[in-house]
């Protein structure tokens, strides 16, 4: 019982220490890279096969790309960071999931499709789950 009075008193302390701003970016980032790192996942299954394309090469795919492109769009124009930033997703598929150039190619082009995919079924869920609540 006292860890359960320890814990709902430091929380509001760190969030004012952070900040809730920090603290809803860290979230985001969690969240999307969860996403990015399914979405990654199923489309080297599709492309290049189980054997190849395993859970923890799509985290990493996923955790690199995002800090890569992050820095990149930070410290270049928005054109050139967006150039640098698909060369080195390109590049991070084609050394995790040990594909070409085509392949890495096809795996970016499945990504983009599974996540239109899933945020259509989204939409019409959460449409749905807003129609019911209305």
């Amino acid at each position: 019982m006292a860890e359960l009075f320890m814990l709902t008193t430091f929380t509001p302390n760190l969030a004012a220490q952070i900040g809730t701003e920090t603290l809803g970016q860290l979230f985001t980032f969690i969240v999307g890279l969860i996403v990015l790192t399914i979405i990654f996942y199923v489309a080297g299954r599709v492309v290049v096969g189980g054997k190849k394309a395993l859970f923890s090469d799509a985290f990493v795919i996923s955790l690199l790309g995002t800090i890569v492109m992050n820095v990149c769009l930070y410290f270049f124009h928005p054109l050139v960071g967006a150039i640098l930033s698909l060369i080195v997703w390109l590049l991070l598929i084609k050394h995790y999931y040990e594909t070409g150039w085509l392949g890495a190619i096809a795996v970016a082009i499945m990504a983009v499709i599974v996540s239109m995919v899933i945020t259509i079924l989204l939409g019409i869920l959460l449409g749905i789950s807003l129609l019911f609540l209305g």
